[in-house]
């Protein structure tokens, strides 16, 4: 893959009803890898914090965490759009979130991520106003994992459906760029999916999502307790090469073959 991806690529693809990649990354030595295997997407996830600081949950990371592996990944990256996550209370209101997103987008951001309902819409206005993209992350989201109780499915009501679809919608309305999704019901990931005019990333919300995230760590098989239920293991198939294991995880995206029906939630 010589051509670097953008917004663009990705709404070409969602045009074409083809599917696109991502992965998590956190430094300049996988950002290689996983750009050099074609995967269009590599989010600087928050999920740092648990996976390379140990870390029991996302909240303690801080904005200059996400600078620095930022700054690291956009380093090593050669074709892939670079997407990072604002991290916990860094966007609570509209000036806080263009002051942060400025610093993850002059570390090497091409866009960066907000986890949130509708209270965020102002603040991804006054982001796109001012030319930083943005992804609105709904559905389950990790930075509220102490509100919901714990990690659970959201949106399995027909209410609780109705107002993510809502909130997808007003996103875009907003003038969000993206938008991901995080474990909901097949159902919930496609109708969204279809809704929106933005690419729509999925985690656990079902194969008709135009693009699909896992975290690197997870899709490897390193991290330790029992993986959560939409995750697949790809570098037990490919002989324990994890250049192997990220093209084949591209291409089982690429091709429809992950997430299969095993890692969804009706």
């Amino acid at each position: 893959m010589s051509n670097k991806a953008t917004l663009n690529t990705l709404l070409q693809l969602k045009a074409q009803n083809e599917k696109f990649s991502c992965l998590t990354a956190y430094d300049a030595c996988f950002s290689h890898f996983i750009s050099e295997a074609g995967v269009e997407v590599m989010l600087v996830g928050d999920s740092l914090g648990m996976v390379l600081q140990g870390r029991d949950s996302t909240l303690p990371v801080s904005i200059d965490d996400m600078v620095y592996h930022t700054q690291s990944v956009a380093r090593g990256n050669q074709h892939s759009l670079i997407m990072a996550d604002m991290p916990f209370m860094t966007y609570a209101t509209p000036e806080q979130a263009l002051q942060n997103s400025a610093k993850l987008m002059q570390a090497g951001a091409e866009l960066v991520k907000l986890e949130g309902g509708e209270w965020l819409n102002e603040s991804v206005k006054r982001l796109s106003d001012c030319g930083i993209p943005s992804c609105v992350h709904l559905g389950l989201t990790p930075q509220s994992v102490h509100k919901f109780g714990g990690y659970k499915v959201q949106g399995r009501t027909p209410e609780a459906a109705e107002q993510l679809l809502r909130e997808a919608l007003a996103a875009q309305d907003a003038g969000a760029a993206m938008l991901v999704l995080e474990c909901v019901p097949n159902a919930v990931g496609k109708a969204v999916t279809e809704k929106a005019d933005i690419p729509v990333i999925g985690i656990g919300a079902g194969p008709d999502t135009d693009g699909q995230v896992l975290v690197l760590h997870d899709m490897l098989g390193l991290s330790p307790g029992k993986p959560a239920k939409f995750v697949k293991n790809f570098l037990s198939e490919n002989g324990g090469s994890i250049q192997a294991a990220i093209s084949a995880y591209h291409h089982a995206v690429k091709n429809s073959y992950f997430p299969g029906k095993e890692h969804g939630f009706s």
